[in-house]
C-alpha cells in the first residue's frame, strides 16, 4: 500500500510540475513523511491542491497502520509472533499427528509426541489457553474442531492420525466423523467417558477409545494387587527416557533375503543385541513371547526391547 502511494506521489508531481524524477520522489517523501524540509521549487496551484490530496492520503495511511499494530497489540497477537506463537508451515507439514484440545489429556498426548519426536499440530479454541503456551515451540490453530475448515487448516488431509481429548463425549464424536469424511484413511484415537460413548465412537470408525477414569482406576488397583508387575512395567519405558525402551518396528521394507525367514534364521537377537516380546501378524494377531521359528513376513510387526542402539541397530537390519 506504501509503494502505491509513493508511485502515486512520484508520478503526480511529474505529470504536474516539471520535476525530474529524483525531484518527484524527494518531494513525495517529505509530503508523506510530513518533515517539513522546503519544496525543491513553488509550486503552482495544481501541484499545492495534489501535495494537500497526498498529504490527506498519508495520513490515512499512517492512522490505518497505527490501528493494524493497536490490534495487535490489544488482542496479544503481536507477542504470538514475538514468542513464537505461528501457524506458518502447518500447511507443508505430512505424517502429521493433529491433537484436538489442549487441556489436561492433551498436555499429556503432545508431551509423548515431543518424546517420540513425532511432528503435531494442536487444535483449541480457548484463546487464554493458546497464548499462554505460545512461548513453547508448538504450532496451534484457534478454533473449532468440529468445523471442516479449522481441520482443514490444520492438514487433516495429510495427517496420519487425528486425537481428540475434548471433555464432551458429543464433540469427540462429531470431530471423529468430521474428520474420517475429510480423510478416509485417517487413524482415530478418542477419549471417552462412558461405554456407551466409546461404543458410539467405535462405529463412528474411531479406532481407539481411551477412557481415563477406567484406566486410572484400574492402575490404582493393580498397585495395590501387583504392585512389584506394575513398578517393574514402568520401568519398561516406551517414550526414550529410561535406558531399556519397549519399541514397535514395522516389517514393510523387509530386505529380499529376509523374506518368509524366522526369527531365528534373521538373526536379529545376535546381531542387535535387542529383544524380541511380540509379534504382529498382518491380519492383526498378537503373539505374546514368539519362538524362534516365528516367520517374519511383509507388514507384521515386531516389539523390541532393548536400548535406543539396540533398537536402532534391528530397525536397520530390517530396513527400517
Amino acid at each position: 500500500m506504501l509503494v502505491v502511494i509513493i508511485l502515486i506521489g512520484v508520478f503526480g508531481y511529474i505529470g504536474i510540475e516539471d520535476f525530474s524524477l529524483v525531484d518527484a520522489f524527494y518531494m513525495t517523501i517529505i509530503t508523506l513523511t510530513t518533515v517539513g524540509f522546503g519544496e525543491v521549487q513553488p509550486l503552482n496551484d495544481d501541484g499545492k491542491v495534489f501535495t494537500a490530496f497526498l498529504s490527506f492520503i498519508s495520513l490515512g495511511f499512517f492512522a490505518y497502520s497505527i490501528s493494524v499494530v493497536t490490534t495487535y497489540l490489544v488482542e496479544g497477537q503481536l507477542n504470538y509472533l514475538v514468542r513464537g506463537y505461528r501457524t506458518k508451515n502447518i500447511k507443508h507439514m505430512e505424517n502429521h499427528v493433529i491433537v484436538v484440545g489442549f487441556g489436561r489429556n492433551g498436555q499429556q498426548v503432545i508431551e509423548e509426541l515431543q518424546a517420540h519426536h513425532q511432528p503435531f499440530v494442536v487444535v483449541d479454541q480457548s484463546h487464554d489457553v493458546l497464548q499462554s503456551y505460545s512461548g513453547k515451540p508448538i504450532r496451534f490453530i484457534e478454533g473449532d474442531a468440529t468445523e471442516d475448515g479449522v481441520l482443514v487448516k490444520a492438514g487433516v488431509v495429510k495427517a496420519i492420525s487425528i486425537i481428540t481429548t475434548l471433555p464432551n463425549d458429543a464433540d469427540n464424536l462429531f470431530v471423529a466423523l468430521t474428520a474420517r469424511s475429510l480423510n478416509k484413511d485417517l487413524r482415530i484415537v478418542s477419549r471417552a467417558s462412558s461405554e456407551s460413548a466409546e461404543k458410539k465412537l467405535r462405529f463412528a470408525g474411531v479406532k481407539s477409545v481411551v477412557m481415563p477414569e477406567k484406566i486410572g482406576g484400574a492402575h490404582m488397583a493393580k498397585l495395590i494387587a501387583r504392585p512389584d508387575i506394575v513398578e517393574f512395567l514402568e520401568h519398561l519405558s516406551i517414550h526414550g527416557e529410561d535406558p531399556t525402551n519397549l519399541e514397535e518396528i514395522e516389517c514393510q521394507n523387509l530386505p529380499e533375503e529376509f523374506i518368509n525367514k524366522t526369527i531365528y534364521e534373521i538373526g536379529v537377537r545376535k546381531k542387535s543385541g535387542a529383544n524380541i516380546v511380540g509379534f504382529k501378524t498382518p491380519e492383526g494377531k498378537y503373539i505374546i513371547n514368539p519362538t524362534p521359528d516365528t516367520v517374519v513376513i511383509p507388514n507384521s510387526k515386531l516389539f523390541v526391547l532393548g536400548t535406543d542402539d539396540q533398537i536402532e541397530s534391528m530397525k536397520k537390519i530390517l530396513g527400517n
